[in-house]
């Protein structure tokens, strides 16, 4: 009987429409290919904005890893600011795997230079700050997000026009949805745009599904090693 792998998708919010939503995308991809669940986080904000909401969110985040991690194969941060996502590599030797990361690293193997949208302004430094991190900011061409989100047009057309002044603009070949709430806008908004656009919650499931495969997970050498010489 074959065995099918199983993958924990954690929330950092505690919103249980966004986890719905996520939850609706990550099952769609997996089809039948393997198991997928994702879970709010017990304690944390409705909405991961700043980083006294990222501190918060840590407590739940890793309660739910450790009492998950002999049942799940791997991991799934669903924020796009990978909140956490350090400290959940650390106290695993199981694959895990940030939106945000997974988002912008496949999509620097896709064009010269991607652009991110971001649902708010307030986060535009963050996300410059996690491309440094992870060693992309020489293909990051910008982090744009909509100067008002209350104007009479659908949010589909907001989202829309942010895109066309990323790739216009600062000469994008690829977008990344910056947020986990806008989950599920990729296709529409590839159609309208005419380049690839990515979902970070598929990006995610797309490594982490093929780490798990390959059987290889974080190094425990020394970064994620608390007890290295």
């Amino acid at each position: 009987m074959e065995i099918i792998m199983k993958i924990l998708i954690i929330n950092p919010n505690s919103d249980p429409k966004m986890t719905e939503a996520i939850a609706k995308t990550a099952r769609e991809f997996a089809q039948d290919e393997y198991e997928v669940l994702c879970l709010p986080t017990p304690g944390a904000p409705e909405f991961i904005e700043t980083y006294e909401d990222s501190s918060q969110s840590a407590p739940g985040m890793i309660r739910l890893l450790k009492e998950n991690e002999k049942i799940y194969d791997g991991f799934i941060v669903a924020c796009h600011s990978d909140p956490n996502l350090d400290v959940m590599k650390e106290i695993t030797v199981k694959p895990v795997v940030g939106i945000g990361e997974a988002s912008m690293k496949i999509a620097s193997m896709l064009g010269h230079k991607f652009s991110v949208i971001s649902d708010t302004i307030h986060s535009i430094p963050n996300k410059e700050d996690l491309a440094r991190k992870y060693h992309l900011d020489k293909v990051l061409a910008s982090v744009r997000a909509p100067l008002e989100k209350n104007e009479p047009d659908s949010e589909k057309t907001i989202y829309t026009e942010v895109a066309r002044k990323a790739i216009e603009k600062d000469a994008a070949e690829v977008i990344v949805l910056g947020c986990a709430g806008l989950t599920g806008m990729d296709k529409p908004l590839q159609a309208a745009v005419g380049i690839p656009v990515l979902d970070g919650i598929i990006c995610a499931l797309i490594i982490v599904s093929g780490l798990i495969r390959y059987g290889v997970s974080t190094s425990k050498l020394r970064k994620y090693n608390p007890h290295a010489d």
